[in-house]
């Protein structure tokens, strides 16, 4: 018999390639599973919510571990002991035990993804937005993204080349939002998202805002499925997993 937690965290993914282990970098799987394993003196594997890309951050970001029934584990002693341990860009809120059949990936209801923007120059944005200087229609823009909830099928924002059995995403949220001074965020809430999706989509949308693209052309691009149709993907340092919803 086994026992299942999750580990709900923070990170800024400035130096690291991605969530997910990998052969030529670190990576935050790696580092948490490390200091899971050296504090509990046993191998522990994490599986996680989801699998940001290199850079890309998370503000909430959840994984299960599981241990043998016999093991036992002080909750909040164990939160204490890995903030103590882990480096001072990855943060962990809180460790629970849940049920054996919650699964960190399998059993979220939905994601939320922020992806942020300045239109002035900004010293103190410049790590986690992207500076932008053309003139943005951020109401055509927010037209287009409410497309995005009428449709379910995102292959023309899906990375080629990659393994996904299926592009189908159920999109609930996708809008702009103004943050005051120059600042906005895109705001997405989906069940799920495709390797490079919101980037691809914020890149297509941009498109869109610069009366490069029209909307009936957006429409086009999203029913084309074709990813070399759509917008370029924007920079990852300035994209957050913002939530996990359970």
């Amino acid at each position: 018999m086994t026992k299942r937690y999750f580990v709900r965290f923070a990170y800024d993914g400035t130096n690291y390639h991605g969530w997910q282990i990998q052969p030529n970098g670190i990576s935050v799987q790696e580092v948490l599973q490390k200091a899971l394993s050296t504090l509990l003196r046993m191998r522990v594997t994490v599986v996680g919510a989801g699998r940001t890309d290199a850079g890309v951050h998370a503000r909430s970001m959840v994984a299960h571990f599981d241990v043998d029934d016999t093991v036992e584990i002080d909750e909040r002693q164990l939160c204490y002991k890995l903030n103590r341990l882990l480096p001072c860009d990855i943060a962990v809120y809180s460790v629970q035990q849940v049920s054996v059949d919650m699964h960190a990936r399998f059993s979220a209801k939905s994601r939320t993804y922020h992806y942020y923007i300045h239109t002035r120059k900004d010293p103190f944005s410049r790590k986690y937005s992207c500076e932008l200087h053309y003139d943005l229609d951020f109401a055509l823009m927010n037209k287009a993204a409410e497309h995005l909830l009428a449709v379910d099928d995102f292959e023309a924002f899906c990375k080629s080349n990659t393994d996904v059995k299926t592009t189908l995403c159920d999109v609930m949220e996708a809008r702009w939002i103004d943050d005051g001074g120059g600042n906005w965020h895109f705001r997405i809430v989906a069940n799920r998202f495709l390797r490079n999706m919101v980037r691809a989509v914020v890149g297509t949308l941009i498109e869109v805002g610069r009366h490069r693209m029209t909307y009936t052309d957006f429409e086009k691009v999203v029913a084309g499925k074709s990813r070399s149709a759509a917008g370029e993907s924007m920079p990852g340092n300035a994209l957050f997993l913002e939530d996990v919803a359970y």
